[in-house]
Parts: C-alpha cells; structure tokens; sequence
C-alpha cells in the first residue's frame, strides 16, 4: 500500500472517532448544537433535531471508519467521498443559505475536515487506480 493511502486510512479513522465523539454529545445535551454550530438559529436546536444530527453523524462515522478499514473497496471509497461532500454541502448551506450558522470556529472545522478529506480523497482515487493495475499485471504474469 502507498504511504498516501496509509496516512489517508489514518486520517479517516481519526475523523470517524471525533464523528462517533459528536455523536454521543449530540445525543447528551442538545445545546452542543445550538453552542457550536447553529448560532445564528440557537432557538432552532432542539432534542429532536440534536439526535437526527448524531445518527446522521454516527452512520458518517461508520462508512469512513468502514473505509479506513478496507480503503480499497471501490464503493466504500466513493460513498465515504459522499459522506464528505454532503457534510461540506450542509454546512455551507446552513451558512449562506439558511443563515442559521455564523463563520465560527465551530462551524470552520467540520468545513475544513471535510474539504481536506474530499481533496484528499480526490487524489487518492489516482493510488487506488495504480495499485488496481499493478495486481492486474501480477495476477496476469501469474497466469
């Protein structure tokens, strides 16, 4: 395996275990949310709304850490991307769309991890190609 790919299953282990960490506070006390995420709309968070954020968060964390543990499965690969690409689309519409989130270093952090998670990903997908290749030739040289 490429040290790309290594350090990548690393960091997708590390972001699923601060995934599965947010899970269990969203479902402990809902003010997390409305504290660190949603304080434009603080008013908005509610019980409800807090456990529907930690089992979408829960099952994020589950597909990545799936990932990380098999990172050459093709589709697992591509739905932990999506996992990424939706969290970054959510937050970025609770911020400029619905305004219910402010530029906050709550808000700046699951921004970054997931654009640095989807980039990463994005130039991953070129290790998984030459390693597919790479045991193409071997298994036809086998043969």
């Amino acid at each position: 395996m490429s040290r790309f790919l290594a350090v990548l299953r690393s960091w997708l282990m590390m972001v699923s275990i601060i995934a599965a960490g947010n899970t269990f506070q969203s479902f402990r006390d809902h003010s997390f949310l409305s504290d660190k995420l949603y304080t434009a709309s603080p008013n908005l968070v509610n019980g409800l709304q807090a456990r529907t954020f930690g089992v979408w968060t829960l099952l994020s964390s589950v597909i990545r850490c799936a990932c990380a543990v098999d990172i050459r499965n093709k589709t697992l690969y591509h739905l932990t991307l999506w996992t990424f690409i939706l969290a970054l689309g959510h937050f970025l519409a609770e911020v400029f769309v619905y305004q219910t989130a402010a530029i906050t270093i709550g808000i700046m952090a699951p921004l970054m991890v997931a654009s640095f998670s989807i980039l990463g990903m994005l130039i991953g997908f070129q290790y998984l190609e030459v390693q597919q290749e790479s045991s193409v030739r071997c298994n036809k040289k086998k043969n």
